[in-house]
Order: structure tokens, then sequence, then C-alpha cells
């Protein structure tokens, strides 16, 4: 969910880092992403020697944001290596918990210490990176032919639910600097200004060929209490404070009860990818 109407959204760093709050829920409720599209920037990444070659395991891949480890694990399901960079220390911990060597820096300030990588990626985090200091960085830690790949997974909900749940975040939040009716109808629409800044900042780095926007569309059914489980580790209310994030609730929840107890998220996850320059 987007947390401002502008594009300086990396700079917003109380936002960025207030996901560790409760990180357990963060990594039990936050979806996945679509197996085709993993595969895809796996598959494309070159591999470095010894790796197995094109599509094959071994690659190594550093994850930029990694949060708890979502996106991470699956690529390591696909028999890649991947390490981390998480500026929240609470969410690199439960990383770490499962597995994942993470170093705790945002990306921008990260010490690489001379390793290289097949796939840099990001999972709904490249918009608290600077877009053009993120993608030099990337390009100076690619293998040439390696790919840079910020993906988001993008909401909509149906429209019965939506104008139930906006109504009550607009009555709890009127300071809010966004629109709770578009964040949660307009799907892709409020998310372009990410698209268009990471885009502009990899042809800005000049590491890069151009730039491509993928697109994978899916479903997944909510019931009343996933979604009330999800709804707190979302940007705009993770700094909330918890009688009012206690009545944003009651209202969702409210609203889902009126459509059965679950309903059927339209989720639609764009990646923004490109392939790193033999130059």
């Amino acid at each position: 969910m987007p947390t401002s109407p502008h594009g300086e959204v990396h700079r917003q760093r109380q936002v960025a880092e207030s996901f560790g709050a409760d990180a357990e829920r963060y990594d039990r409720a936050r979806p996945r992403y679509p197996e085709a599209m993993v595969e895809r920037i796996a598959a494309g990444a070159p591999g470095s020697p010894g790796s197995g070659g094109p599509g094959g395991p071994g690659k190594q891949v550093l994850d930029v944001g990694t949060g708890t480890g979502i996106a991470a694990r699956q690529f390591q399901a696909l028999g890649c290596r991947v390490s981390g960079v998480e500026p929240d220390l609470r969410l690199a911990e439960l990383a770490r918990r499962f597995g994942l060597a993470v170093d705790v820096a945002t990306f921008e300030e990260w010490d690489p210490a001379g390793r290289r990588y097949d796939a840099v990626v990001a999972a709904q985090a490249w918009h608290w990176v600077d877009p053009v200091t993120g993608a030099a960085k990337a390009a100076r830690i690619l293998r040439p032919g390696g790919r840079l790949a910020a993906f988001w997974n993008v909401f909509r909900f149906p429209p019965e639910a939506a104008d139930a749940i906006a109504e009550v975040c607009r009555r709890v939040m009127p300071e809010a600097p966004f629109d709770f009716g578009a964040m949660l109808t307009g799907a892709t629409d409020g998310y372009q200004v990410f698209f268009a800044k990471a885009a502009e900042g990899i042809r800005e780095s000049g590491g890069f060929a151009e730039p491509e926007q993928w697109r994978f569309d899916w479903e997944w059914t909510y019931t009343r209490d996933a979604w009330l489980d999800q709804m707190p580790t979302l940007g705009a209310f993770t700094r909330l404070p918890p009688d009012r994030m206690a009545e944003v609730l009651d209202g969702a929840g409210t609203a889902i009860d009126a459509m059965g107890g679950s309903f059927t998220m339209h989720y639609a996850t764009v990646a923004i990818t490109a392939v790193r320059t033999e130059a």
C-alpha cells in the first residue's frame, strides 16, 4: 500500500523502519509472490561459476530490504544461495532464525565487501531505496548479465468491501495524506509512481539495458481473521496507536462479515527489471 502521493517515499525513514514492530505477524500475514515470477527471475540470472548454469541451483541472490525473508525463502526453494540486507534489526533477526544470512543496514550504506551476485531483488521494498543510488549500487555488485528485479504485490479489494473499509479509515485517520478509496480500488494506479521511479533510476544509473515491466495477476481468498491479521502490517497503519488500529479493524471486520466472512482479493504482482550490461 503506498504511503505517500509523492515519489520521495524512500526519505520516509520512520515508516520504512516501522515494520518490525510485530515481525512474526508480518511474516505470518504478508502475501507471498507468484512462483512463476520467482522462477523467471532466477532463470534469467546468468549463474556464477559452479552454479549449474542458466536456471541451475546455486545462483547468488541478494535480497534488498529482505524483511523476514519471505521472498528470499522462495528463491532458496529454487536452489539459489540468498543473502539479505535489512535496516530493521527486528525483522533481520527473524529472517536469521529462518536460516538466512542478513546484514543490518540500508542498501545505500551497506558494504558488499567485494561480493558479486547473479541477481539483486527487492520484494515490496525498492520504494524505500533511493532509486538512482540503489540502481547504481546494484550495477556495481551484479555480474555482467545479472538481473535487478524490484517487485510489488498490488491488491484490489472487491468494491463492496472497499467503500466500507475506506470510509472507516478516513474517519479514524483524517490526517492521512492519501486517498484510501483509491488505494483499495485503484489496483496498480497508486503504484505507478513507484514503477516509474524504479525505471528512471535504472536508466539514470547507466549500468543496465532498458528496463522491462512484468505483470502477474492472481487471486487469494481471505477469511475475516486472515485479512485483519495482515492489515496492521501495511505501511499506512504500522504507526497507528492501538486504540485507533482497533477501530479500523472493527470497521473492516464488519465489512467482511457483511460479505459472508470472506472475500477474494485480486492481486497484480508487478516487477521492474533490467539486465546488467557488459560495460
